[in-house]
Protein backbone atom coordinates (compact mmCIF):
# COMPACT_ATOMS: atom_id res chain seq x y z
CA UNK A 1 0.00 0.00 0.00
CA UNK A 2 2.57 2.43 0.83
CA UNK A 3 3.18 2.92 -3.58
CA UNK A 4 -0.32 4.25 -3.68
CA UNK A 5 0.91 7.23 -1.50
CA UNK A 6 3.80 7.50 -3.79
CA UNK A 7 2.00 8.42 -7.03
CA UNK A 8 2.99 11.64 -8.50
CA UNK A 9 0.72 13.51 -10.94
CA UNK A 10 1.94 14.95 -14.02
CA UNK A 11 2.29 18.33 -12.99
CA UNK A 12 4.32 16.94 -9.55
CA UNK A 13 6.76 14.83 -11.92
CA UNK A 14 7.26 17.99 -14.31
CA UNK A 15 7.92 20.32 -10.91
CA UNK A 16 10.73 17.13 -9.83
CA UNK A 17 12.00 17.52 -13.30
CA UNK A 18 12.30 21.27 -13.43
CA UNK A 19 14.03 20.58 -9.43
CA UNK A 20 16.67 18.20 -10.21
CA UNK A 21 17.48 20.88 -13.47
CA UNK A 22 18.19 23.72 -11.00
CA UNK A 23 19.86 21.54 -8.82
CA UNK A 24 21.86 19.85 -11.78
CA UNK A 25 23.01 23.08 -12.70
CA UNK A 26 24.29 24.68 -9.41
CA UNK A 27 26.41 20.80 -9.16
CA UNK A 28 27.67 21.52 -11.86
CA UNK A 29 29.00 25.22 -10.95
CA UNK A 30 30.01 24.12 -7.51
CA UNK A 31 33.44 23.61 -7.11
CA UNK A 32 33.26 19.70 -5.57
CA UNK A 33 30.68 17.53 -3.92
CA UNK A 34 32.27 17.05 -0.72
CA UNK A 35 28.91 17.22 1.18
CA UNK A 36 26.50 14.51 -0.29
CA UNK A 37 23.66 16.67 0.85
CA UNK A 38 23.33 18.72 -2.60
CA UNK A 39 24.02 15.30 -4.35
CA UNK A 40 21.26 13.17 -2.50
CA UNK A 41 18.94 16.89 -3.01
CA UNK A 42 19.55 15.98 -6.86
CA UNK A 43 19.53 12.32 -7.09
CA UNK A 44 15.69 12.59 -4.76
CA UNK A 45 14.55 15.04 -7.38
CA UNK A 46 15.88 12.75 -10.33
CA UNK A 47 14.58 9.44 -8.97
CA UNK A 48 11.83 9.57 -6.06
CA UNK A 49 9.01 9.22 -8.40
CA UNK A 50 10.31 6.59 -10.83
CA UNK A 51 7.60 3.67 -11.03
CA UNK A 52 10.57 1.12 -11.72
CA UNK A 53 13.61 0.61 -9.70
CA UNK A 54 16.75 2.91 -11.26
CA UNK A 55 20.11 2.98 -11.25
CA UNK A 56 22.44 6.06 -11.98
CA UNK A 57 25.55 7.60 -11.46
CA UNK A 58 27.25 10.73 -10.57
CA UNK A 59 30.80 10.65 -12.69
CA UNK A 60 32.65 13.37 -11.42
CA UNK A 61 36.64 14.30 -12.47
CA UNK A 62 39.26 14.45 -9.91
CA UNK A 63 38.61 17.35 -7.97
CA UNK A 64 35.13 15.56 -7.72
CA UNK A 65 33.01 17.84 -9.85
CA UNK A 66 30.36 16.39 -11.84
CA UNK A 67 31.31 15.21 -15.71
CA UNK A 68 27.36 13.38 -16.13
CA UNK A 69 24.21 11.87 -14.45
CA UNK A 70 23.36 8.77 -15.81
CA UNK A 71 20.15 6.63 -15.32
CA UNK A 72 22.44 3.45 -16.20
CA UNK A 73 19.90 1.23 -16.19
CA UNK A 74 16.06 0.48 -15.29
CA UNK A 75 14.54 -2.51 -13.62
CA UNK A 76 11.49 -3.84 -12.10
CA UNK A 77 9.85 -2.47 -9.43
CA UNK A 78 12.51 -4.50 -6.91
CA UNK A 79 15.27 -4.96 -8.61
CA UNK A 80 17.44 -3.40 -11.65
CA UNK A 81 20.70 -6.00 -13.08
CA UNK A 82 23.76 -3.73 -12.80
CA UNK A 83 26.97 -4.94 -14.39
CA UNK A 84 30.60 -4.24 -13.53
CA UNK A 85 31.46 -4.46 -16.62
CA UNK A 86 29.24 -1.84 -18.10
CA UNK A 87 29.88 0.01 -14.90
CA UNK A 88 33.38 0.35 -15.50
CA UNK A 89 33.53 1.08 -19.90
CA UNK A 90 30.65 3.67 -18.92
CA UNK A 91 33.56 5.24 -16.17
CA UNK A 92 36.22 5.21 -18.50
CA UNK A 93 34.36 6.60 -21.26
CA UNK A 94 33.72 9.71 -19.31
CA UNK A 95 37.03 9.39 -17.73
CA UNK A 96 36.08 9.23 -14.68
CA UNK A 97 37.81 9.79 -11.17
CA UNK A 98 35.05 9.22 -8.68
CA UNK A 99 31.54 8.32 -8.80
CA UNK A 100 28.64 7.92 -6.15
CA UNK A 101 26.00 5.45 -7.10
CA UNK A 102 22.54 6.04 -6.26
CA UNK A 103 18.77 3.65 -6.82
CA UNK A 104 15.28 4.63 -5.89
CA UNK A 105 13.26 1.80 -3.91
CA UNK A 106 9.46 2.40 -5.62
CA UNK A 107 8.28 0.58 -2.60
CA UNK A 108 9.05 4.19 -0.85
CA UNK A 109 11.35 2.08 1.98
CA UNK A 110 14.99 3.46 1.50
CA UNK A 111 16.78 0.62 3.65
CA UNK A 112 19.18 -1.32 1.60
CA UNK A 113 19.18 -4.94 1.04
CA UNK A 114 22.57 -7.10 1.00
CA UNK A 115 22.11 -7.41 -2.80
CA UNK A 116 21.78 -3.78 -2.57
CA UNK A 117 25.32 -3.80 -0.72
CA UNK A 118 27.14 -6.84 -2.00
CA UNK A 119 26.37 -4.93 -6.17
CA UNK A 120 28.27 -1.96 -4.46
CA UNK A 121 31.45 -3.94 -3.26
CA UNK A 122 31.75 -5.74 -6.52
CA UNK A 123 31.44 -2.45 -7.93
CA UNK A 124 33.94 -0.76 -5.73
CA UNK A 125 36.25 -3.81 -6.74
CA UNK A 126 35.74 -3.01 -10.63
CA UNK A 127 36.63 0.20 -10.14
CA UNK A 128 39.38 0.42 -8.19
CA UNK A 129 41.51 -1.76 -10.90
CA UNK A 130 41.00 1.20 -13.45
CA UNK A 131 42.06 3.71 -10.17
CA UNK A 132 38.30 4.82 -9.69
CA UNK A 133 37.44 5.74 -6.00
CA UNK A 134 33.47 5.09 -5.31
CA UNK A 135 32.55 7.91 -2.39
CA UNK A 136 29.25 6.82 -1.86
CA UNK A 137 25.60 5.06 -2.98
CA UNK A 138 22.53 6.69 -2.37
CA UNK A 139 19.28 4.50 -2.19
CA UNK A 140 16.19 6.75 -2.28
CA UNK A 141 12.81 6.23 -0.65
CA UNK A 142 10.14 8.15 -0.08
CA UNK A 143 10.93 11.12 2.05
CA UNK A 144 14.37 9.23 3.20
CA UNK A 145 17.39 8.27 1.37
CA UNK A 146 20.09 6.07 3.26
CA UNK A 147 23.74 7.27 2.59
CA UNK A 148 25.91 4.25 2.39
CA UNK A 149 29.25 6.60 3.45
CA UNK A 150 27.22 7.59 6.78
CA UNK A 151 26.45 4.11 7.70
CA UNK A 152 30.66 3.39 7.06
CA UNK A 153 29.72 0.99 4.14
CA UNK A 154 32.13 2.80 2.08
Amino acid sequence: MIRKHLMFTENEKTTLAQAAAIIETKIRTTPELTTSDLAIEFCTNRLVHKEHEVFGILLLDNQHRLIEFVEHCVGTIDSASVYPREVVKLALHYNAAAVIFTHNHPSGIAEPSQSDRKITARLSDALALIDVRVLDHFVIGCGETVAFSKRGWI
